[in-house]
């Protein structure tokens, strides 16, 4: 199968300043302006991304200066910016500090020039001096200070982080019918089971590897129907709720993905591995509606699933959706545009 993925759809949202969050079919909608959720999602991406292409290093730096611009000191993170570069809200440790946290350790560890390298570290080093009241936040920061410790394993304030998330991060129920540890679930679902695991790991408590294993492998028995993935619609489900819904986001696959990825390093079980492959699939038209989620010719990805298609408009989020989950399905071997 050909996972070749071209990225001529991701350098059209970007500026050198950031990346626009929304799109109106394939343009970008100037006006909605841009955010670090979405920016930190691309620096992870492309953190990841093989190197040595020009395009991978100059989005790399927009991405990472961008990240690090919206930086507070005690830690806060601002979120929403006009494409002019002004900050929009004030800073706060909502979930945009997570998955920025996530990002700045992640291009830490695989960022291959030095210079961007050692700015990532720095970067994760102030924002993990915060903490979320917000779980999924405190989730995505748990997996940024992983990555941190691939590259410095003695690093205090991933250590103090990751301590932190082993008492916050929410536990298997003991319903054997409802084990998931909140009354429905929502979005971004499997970065809780991916945290857990993550985490574990890191700090070698079988106990809360074994808790993210068995929520993991939960969540992704009650998304799969007839064999392919049948994520949560973005109305959420609840235990009574039927198996399949619309909207499905293409994120939700994405993050199934990923928790798959880390449990399948944390295992080396390849059941994980057939995990990653139904996600990619579902993105290459094994869903409930049995379309392609993404445009192969520019490296787009759609901004839902629904009944009769999907949703035309052509944003950050799910084209990086996309781009990830290729990525690690792939390796992708990314395309620049022309």
């Amino acid at each position: 199968m050909d996972r070749t993925v071209r990225l001529d759809h991701l350098v059209r949202l970007s500026t050198p300043t950031g990346l626009f969050e929304h799109a109106l079919g394939p343009e970008p909608r100037v006006e909605h302006g841009m955010c670090v959720d979405d920016v930190a999602r691309a620096l992870v991406v492309m953190a990841r991304a093989p190197h040595g292409d020009p395009e991978v290093a100059t989005l790399t730096a927009t991405y990472l200066r961008f990240v690090r611009s919206a930086q507070r000191p005690g830690g806060l993170v601002h979120n929403r910016r006009t494409p002019d570069g002004s900050w929009l809200d004030e800073p706060s440790t909502d979930d945009h500090w997570g998955r920025a946290v996530w990002a700045l350790g992640t291009a830490a560890a695989r960022v291959r020039d030095p210079g961007l390298a050692a700015d990532a570290h720095r970067g994760a080093g102030e924002a993990l001096a915060a903490r979320s009241p917000h779980v999924r936040a405190t989730a995505y920061a748990a997996l940024g200070a992983v990555e941190l410790l691939r590259v410095d394993p003695r690093h205090a304030g991933a250590h103090r982080l990751l301590q932190d998330a082993r008492d916050a991060l929410p536990r298997p129920t003991s319903d054997p019918r409802w084990p998931w540890p909140e009354a429905r679930l929502s979005y971004a679902n499997a970065v809780l089971a991916e945290a857990l695991i993550a985490v574990g790991d890191a700090l070698g408590d079988d106990g809360l590897l074994a808790d993210g294993l068995r929520l993991l492998d939960w969540l992704v028995t009650v998304q799969t129907a007839d064999g392919h993935l049948s994520v949560v619609p973005a109305g959420g489900r609840g235990p009574d709720d039927g198996r399949r819904g619309f909207d499905q986001q293409p994120i939700e696959v994405t993050a199934v993905a990923e928790a798959a990825a880390t449990a399948l390093r944390a295992t080396g079980d390849d059941r994980w591995a057939v995990v990653i492959e139904r996600c990619v699939s579902w993105f290459e038209g094994d869903n409930d509606a049995g379309v392609p989620v993404r445009d192969v010719a520019t490296g787009a990805g759609f901004d839902g699933l629904e009944p009769d298609g999907v949703n035309q408009n052509q944003g950050a989020e799910s084209t990086l959706a996309w781009l990830a989950c290729a990525q690690l399905g792939g390796p992708p071997r990314p395309t620049p545009a022309p």
